[in-house]
């Protein structure tokens, strides 16, 4: 672990400039001791450390001097450019500066890196946001069709639809998403991308012949469009309640059970707000805002607030002795 913070500490000083001891050990979780030993090394085997004492010291390069980021391996590459992340930054304003960071770093790798760190990008997308209904599942066979995504190879499937029909069919591989705990293959059949759920394919094998890929094809794009239209076939169970500040603090938090759509009126003067909320049914609805009790008052529909005063009655019995 000794090298990878060396590294890691001359490129906080590269990329932070002036800082001192005790904050370079909190930055790595070391002491300010490993801290002294390790820039001693660095200046050992050549980098200009420059150290200064008192009120506005600390360390920092000698100016004009920078490293460059050679020494990054394919994993990394693949790992830092594969963010998914575009579009909830985005949301917040900081989509701008992260399509900028991309491409600086994609200056800085070499050429081969950047290659590989661009084909991952468009083979595999991480979706941060949820469906209710999602539960982690069982992805046995992710290792295969991960090998024939990544190496653009057809693939032969054996795979369960969702009403139980199991079917054998040939998909030129497009890209992995993961959601929710969950992977979906987005594959090819003849010629048309379709989406798979990776925990339902009984058995994967690769072949020998290439995947055929469209020209252009986006896979963040076309997951947006796709997860889009998904959505708007699920149930749909909208809940108007007044949720205090811890139940909305931990609303987006629950997981499965979080909310697909809120819509929040401003807090009163005790952090209370009106929230018109969408769940998939009954039974999640209930489950999500029993796990934001006793900061929830249910105002419609009626049987939802009748049946949480049903279960807070059963529960209070059981728990008066």
């Amino acid at each position: 672990m000794r090298a990878p913070r060396l590294v890691r500490l001359l490129l906080l000083l590269q990329s932070r400039g002036r800082l001192t001891a005790a904050q370079l050990a909190a930055e790595l979780e070391v002491s300010e001791r490993t801290v002294y030993r390790d820039l001693a090394d660095l200046g050992g085997a050549g980098v200009p450390v420059v150290g200064e004492r008192g009120a506005g010291g600390g360390y920092h390069l000698l100016d004009g001097y920078r490293t460059n980021l050679t020494g990054l391996t394919p994993d990394e590459a693949e790992a830092l450019l594969l963010t998914g992340a575009a579009a909830p930054l985005a949301a917040v304003g900081l989509g701008a500066q992260l399509a900028a960071a991309r491409l600086k770093l994609l200056a800085a790798v070499p050429t081969p890196l950047r290659e590989i760190a661009v084909r991952a990008e468009q083979r595999f997308h991480l979706d941060p946001s949820g469906w209710a209904h999602a539960m982690a599942a069982d992805e046995g066979r992710l290792a295969e069709v991960a090998a024939a995504v990544w190496h653009d190879r057809r693939l032969r499937i054996v795979h369960r639809a969702s009403d139980g029909r199991v079917s054998e069919r040939t998909l030129d591989p497009l890209g992995l998403v993961h959601k929710t705990g969950n992977w979906y293959l987005v594959a090819a059949r003849a010629g048309e991308p379709r989406v798979y759920r990776v925990d339902r394919i009984r058995s994967a094998r690769p072949l020998a012949e290439p995947a055929a890929r469209p020209a252009g094809f986006d896979l963040a794009a076309f997951w947006a469009r796709w997860e889009a239209a998904y959505a708007a076939t699920l149930p749909v169970y909208r809940v108007r309640a007044k949720l205090g500040p811890l139940a909305r603090r931990y609303r987006d938090a629950l997981g499965a059970l979080s909310p697909r759509a809120v819509v929040e009126d401003a807090p009163d003067g005790d952090g209370w707000a009106y929230q018109e909320l969408v769940f998939d049914d009954l039974r999640t609805a209930v489950a999500a805002l029993l796990a934001l009790s006793p900061e929830v008052e249910v105002l419609a529909p009626v049987a939802l607030r009748a049946e949480l005063a049903a279960i807070a009655g059963r529960v209070a019995a059981r728990h008066g002795e």
